[in-house]
């Protein structure tokens, strides 16, 4: 299995589309084999499913998420585990465990309110947040 993370200094980025590294974990037998930091090189949104699959990856893990880069993740058959937050390697090592706390709903639409915002914990549509067309940024 080889695992992707959106990273930026140790953390999950939160915005797939913006990210400038991933971290890619080798793993086998429930343990991490091998694992390395890869600049994407300016690609962005639909482009980075391309990416990832170049180097092999059947999972990513990461904060938010549009649905254009969703349907172009499922296409490159790249499982998502979206609206994580916090170290990138402790995610990696909870996902291993089957203790990985993720949204399997998360959706992030910055064109639709503007700001900078956190849409790792929470879908930026859900009024429980008070985020949709909230344009002065979107923080669970």
């Amino acid at each position: 299995m080889k695992i992707a993370v959106t990273y930026e200094d140790g953390m999950v980025f939160q915005h797939f589309g913006h990210t400038q590294q991933f971290k890619l974990y080798e793993v086998e037998n429930g343990a991490v084999q091998n694992e390395q930091v890869v600049d994407t090189q300016g690609s962005g949104h639909g482009a980075l499913a391309g990416f990832l699959a170049q180097y092999g990856v059947d999972t990513l893990l990461c904060g938010g998420i549009g649905a254009g880069a969703q349907n172009a993740l499922a296409a490159a058959d790249i499982q998502l585990y979206g609206g994580i937050s916090g170290n990138a390697d402790e995610a990696v090592s909870a996902f291993i465990a089957g203790t990985l706390d993720y949204n399997p709903d998360v959706h992030c639409d910055h064109h639709d309110h503007g700001g900078a915002h956190d849409c790792g914990a929470h879908s930026c549509g859900d009024k429980a947040h008070d985020c949709a067309g909230h344009g002065d940024g979107c923080r669970s």
